[in-house]
C-alpha cells in the first residue's frame, strides 16, 4: 500500500484552514472534472482530489491523519503504525465511503474503522454516540483493571482551524476483554437535544505491542528460542507466560515452527483461550576457534542437506 499526502494532492500547507482546504478543492475539482478537462488522467486526478478533500475537510479525520506527521511521502510503501488513531474521540456518523464512493486502500486502512463504528449511532433527540480506540496492556485482559484514559476530540474554531478538546475518564477494563471488543459507557457520548438523553461512548479495545506475546482473539502466542541440541534431544526449559514463568517440556526431534499448546492459558473467557508456544531455533555464534571447530565436527558427524526438498 502506498502513502498518500493529501496536503500535497490539494496543494495546501499543513497549516491550511478549513476554508483554505475548501477553496483549493473547488479550484482543482473544476480543473480536473472529467466532463471539462481534456487531461487523459483527469478522472483519476478528480477521484484523488475527492478523497483528499474527504479527509482534510473533516476535523475528525484530519486530526488523526496529522498525528502521523509528515515523515512519509506520496508513493512510499506504508502501513498504519500500531495504535496510530488511539485516543481520538469522534461522533457516530458514518465516516466511510458514501454510496457509490470508491476510495483507495490507503483511505480504507485509515478510516474504515470509523465507518464500522458508525453502526452504533442513536437517532432522534438522543445525543450522538461517540467512539474511540484505546490501548491497554495484555496483562489488563488477564486480570482486569481500572485505568484513567485521555480522549481528544477535534473541533473547529471560529477561524476554521482544528483544535483539540481533551477529557479524562476512569474506565473499568473487564477481565477477559479481547482486541476489537467495544466497551459501552452509557451517557458519555454527545449531549441530547430537546431534553433527550446523552448518547453513549463506545471504546474499541486494542493491545499495546508486547515484546514477547501477541494475541489473536483469545489465543496468545509466544516465540520461544531453543538451542539446536534442546530441539534435537528434548529439554525442560523455563518459558514466560502472561501469568508468570512455567516449566515446559520440549519433545525430542522438535523443529522450528512447531507449536506447543498450553490449554486454557490464553485470555480468560468462557471458554478461555489457549497459549501457543511457537518454537524457533537459535544458532550459537561461531566467534572463537573452539566454536568453529565444534561446527566443523558437526558437519562431519551428520550426513545432512537442509535443501534436499528444494527443486530446480
Amino acid at each position: 500500500m502506498k502513502f498518500k499526502d493529501y496536503y500535497e494532492i490539494l496543494g495546501v500547507p499543513r497549516s491550511a484552514t478549513q476554508d483554505d482546504v475548501k477553496h483549493a478543492y473547488r479550484k482543482l475539482a473544476r480543473k480536473y472534472h472529467p466532463d471539462v478537462s481534456k487531461d487523459p488522467d483527469a478522472e483519476a486526478r478528480f477521484k484523488e482530489l475527492g478523497e483528499a478533500y474527504a479527509v482534510l475537510k473533516d476535523p475528525e479525520k484530519r486530526a488523526p491523519y496529522d498525528q502521523m506527521g509528515s515523515q512519509w511521502k506520496t508513493g512510499q510503501d506504508f502501513q498504519p503504525p500500531p495504535g496510530w488513531d488511539a485516543g481520538f474521540e469522534f461522533n457516530g456518523r458514518d465516516f466511510g465511503a458514501g454510496p457509490g464512493a470508491d476510495h483507495s486502500d490507503f483511505f480504507e486502512a485509515l478510516f474504515g474503522r470509523q465507518a464500522r463504528a458508525g453502526q452504533h449511532t442513536h437517532m432522534h433527540a438522543q445525543g450522538q454516540d461517540h467512539h474511540a480506540k484505546v490501548l491497554i496492556d495484555l496483562a489488563d485482559a488477564y486480570r482486569g483493571a481500572r485505568r484513567s484514559i485521555s480522549l481528544r476530540m477535534p473541533v473547529q474554531d471560529a477561524q476554521g482551524r482544528v483544535t483539540m478538546q481533551e477529557r479524562k475518564l476512569d474506565v473499568s477494563i473487564p477481565k477477559g476483554v479481547r482486541a476489537g471488543q467495544h466497551l459501552r459507557l452509557a451517557g458519555q457520548g454527545g449531549p441530547g437535544q430537546a431534553g433527550g438523553q446523552a448518547g453513549d461512548l463506545y471504546l474499541e479495545i486494542a493491545f499495546n505491542p508486547h515484546p514477547q506475546f501477541r494475541a489473536d482473539g483469545r489465543d496468545v502466542y509466544l516465540d520461544l528460542p531453543l538451542a539446536p541440541w534442546e530441539a534435537a534431544l528434548g529439554a525442560s526449559v523455563t518459558a514466560p507466560t502472561p501469568e508468570g514463568p512455567v516449566q515446559l517440556t520440549i519433545p525430542s526431534g522438535s523443529v522450528a515452527g512447531r507449536q506447543l499448546r498450553m490449554k486454557g492459558r490464553g485470555i480468560p473467557g468462557t471458554p478461555p483461550g489457549d497459549l501457543y508456544v511457537v518454537l524457533t531455533i537459535a544458532l550459537p555464534p561461531a566467534e572463537s576457534e573452539s566454536a568453529q571447530e565444534a561446527y566443523r565436527a558437526m558437519a562431519k558427524a551428520f550426513d545432512f542437506n537442509p535443501r534436499t526438498q528444494l527443486k530446480g
